[in-house]
């Protein structure tokens, strides 16, 4: 699967569409990897639309801009990073002010990591045996690309105008997680959730249930809270405890 196709879920037939989340893949991944947060955010009648890794095709970034200035995709749009997918959608809500309405950035990466073995790489991505099962089984997923150092953008959280939800797992070795805090540390407009157990692919970790719930209620307090859309305003949004086991 090219690194720039497009992977849709959308909300069940009679219901109305309550946002649209637009998906960054990581290192090795494309937009299929995520079906199962797409189906789940799906149920709940958000539209979810994957990409693959910018790192690996420029031209997802431009997909992505393309699906935000997409008026037929309902609002809010959440941009949703995972890994260096993360860092890109920094940037691009960081460049583009309008059309983005909130982040969502998981597993941000803090630095380079060296696995040396395939079994190695899948248990510290996920501590999830159906994950790691699909990520052993995908012909479209590039094993060993965590390992490469990319030319990446820098997190500048200072020029982000809009809330922003992060994921982490508090036994991440990819990204360690003091690495991670240091970097949100300081911007109000970040909401920190933490998850006990949890490995560097939040999203489809042993704990995805509750972190596809943290997302939801994120969606749902940024519908409540309109004023922040409209002025730009980067501040938090009042979440649920800190630290999730």
């Amino acid at each position: 699967m090219p690194s720039s196709s497009l992977s849709s879920w959308d909300e069940p037939e009679g219901l109305a569409a309550r946002g649209t989340l637009i998906v960054l893949a990581g290192r090795g991944e494309h937009g299929g990897v995520y079906e199962r947060f797409g189906r789940r955010l799906g149920y709940d009648a958000y539209r979810v639309r994957a990409l693959g890794d910018p790192a690996a095709d420029p031209a997802v970034l431009e997909q992505a801009a393309k699906l935000l200035a997409d008026e037929s995709l309902p609002g809010p749009k959440v941009l949703v990073g995972s890994d260096t997918g993360a860092l890109h959608a920094l940037q691009l809500a960081a460049e583009q002010t309008a059309g983005v309405d909130a982040l969502i950035l998981a597993g941000l990466p803090t630095g380079a990591w060296t696995a040396g073995s395939w079994e190695e790489e899948a248990a510290a991505r996920t501590a999830c045996p159906t994950h790691q099962g699909r990520l052993t089984n995908d012909p479209d997923f590039r094993r060993g690309a965590i390992d490469d150092t990319p030319d990446l953008p820098e997190p500048h959280l200072d020029l982000v105008r809009v809330p922003v939800l992060a994921l982490h797992g508090k036994d991440d070795t990819i990204s360690p997680l003091d690495r991670a805090l240091s970097v949100y540390d300081g911007h109000p407009g970040v909401h920190t959730v933490v998850f006990h157990g949890g490995r560097h692919d939040v999203l489809n970790d042993a704990l995805h249930r509750t972190a596809a719930a943290t997302v939801v209620l994120f969606l749902e307090r940024l519908r409540l809270v309109p004023e922040v859309r409209e002025t730009g305003e980067a501040r938090e949004l009042p979440l649920m405890a800190e630290e999730l086991t």
